[in-house]
């Protein structure tokens, strides 16, 4: 049997001397994802230091499932009354639907606090007490590691039924287990893209890291076909931008796409036809074209829209 290491526990200030600090490496897209899938929030940054009034919120992101608006506020140490106080300040502030608050150690009263608040507050109103904690082995890079201590009560239905009304039709149902598969496959050939909880609608979401736009996975029953796109948010000069440059992209993606120019989102795509939900058989080659056209589609696409942002 091989030999096995112990974890050892580090200090955040050992990798982060300030809040300030932290705040900004978790501000970075690949560290809100890591984040964002503890919580079963699809996180893309807005601001950092977010203001209201003489204060500001450490970090104000949104979920790019349904652009509801998150806050997220880190403490070093114990809790204490004066962060709670803030993060319901800064929830009214900006209009927030979930709180996430960051921290070291959390005191029994400030545990009861938020599940408190979870308990007498409706499912648009949500809050996530959430411990931070940074290992090693021996002499290896430190990892942090985020660890959920209060959700609200029905949050795993929530993530379950997001966008629906009452119970999934048979055509949910089956998005949902489609996009439930696509996860498990991915997990499976541990190719580590980053997608979405599974929700019973006809696309899901993998995000590039700006709130600009971000790459959807789609399926269109009645013309049998699957798609990978890249969803432009109302920016029509990143539109154009990327239009400019079409011959380019298109190289480095290996395909001709199809460019839809629209009042508001605007959209880039490739298909993939013969695309049957019942043949359950054929799921893991849509899989593999699904997850390799997102990876593809995020690398490019996210390198051009750099080059935007830079310009």
């Amino acid at each position: 049997m091989k030999k096995l290491e112990r974890l050892e526990p580090v200090h955040p200030r050992e990798i982060w001397p300030t809040e300030p600090e932290f705040t900004k490496w978790l501000a970075e897209p690949e560290n809100l994802l890591q984040l964002g899938e503890e919580v079963g929030i699809d996180l893309v940054l807005i601001e950092v230091e977010a203001a209201v009034g003489d204060f500001s919120a450490d970090i104000l992101a949104k979920d790019i499932a349904n652009d509801e608006r998150i806050i997220i506020e880190n403490q070093f140490g114990s809790t204490n009354h004066d962060h709670l106080g803030k993060i319901i300040t800064y929830a009214s502030g900006h209009t927030a639907n979930r709180v996430i608050w960051i921290f070291e150690n959390i005191r029994e009263e400030h545990r009861q606090a938020i599940d408190w608040l979870n308990n007498n507050t409706d499912d648009d109103l949500s809050f996530f007490a959430v411990e931070l904690e940074v290992w090693r082995i021996k002499d290896s890079d430190p990892a942090p590691r985020f660890n959920i201590v209060c959700r609200p009560n029905n949050w795993a239905k929530t993530i379950k039924q997001r966008g629906t009304a009452g119970e999934m039709t048979g055509g949910q149902q089956q998005q949902f287990e489609f996009w439930t598969a696509l996860r498990d496959h991915n997990r499976e050939k541990q190719l580590n893209v980053r997608l979405q909880a599974p929700a019973p609608q006809h696309w899901t979401n993998v995000s590039i890291g700006t709130s600009l736009a971000h790459v959807a996975l789609t399926m269109h029953r009645p013309d049998e076909r699957l798609g990978c796109e890249l969803y432009i948010n109302d920016e029509k000069d990143l539109f154009q931008f990327l239009m400019n440059n079409k011959t380019a992209i298109e190289k480095e993606l290996g395909t001709e796409l199809e460019w839809r120019e629209a009042k508001k989102a605007c959209r880039i795509l490739q298909y993939r036809f013969g695309f049957d939900i019942e043949k359950l058989q054929e799921y893991p080659a849509h899989f593999d074209w699904l997850l390799e056209r997102a990876t593809t589609f995020r690398k490019v696409f996210g390198a051009w829209v750099m080059k935007y942002q830079q310009s």
